[in-house]
């Protein structure tokens, strides 16, 4: 099937207002009309600790693609999972 075709992976970006690689990953995503979830953990405590049990990292950005996690604004490794050039 056709990437185009294909249903988008849930995306859930796990970020603070504040980190420059955060919103360097949502951009990215905006650009390419990309629908994702914007998860504050800086006013979230429950979520902080969902993205550290996902992840293992204290770190932001942690992004979530179809359950398979990505730490950090990893372009090669988002295009490969979400089939973009």
């Amino acid at each position: 099937m056709p990437a185009a075709q294909r249903p988008q992976p849930r995306v859930i970006v796990f970020s603070t207002p504040t980190c420059s690689f955060c919103n360097q990953a949502k951009r990215y995503f905006r650009e390419r009309g990309i629908k994702f979830k914007d998860v504050d953990v800086s006013r979230d405590r429950a979520a902080a600790r969902d993205m550290v049990r996902r992840s293992g990292q204290q770190g932001v950005p942690v992004i979530d693609i179809g359950g398979r996690i990505v730490v950090g604004f990893d372009r090669p490794k988002i295009n490969q999972l979400l089939g973009i050039r």
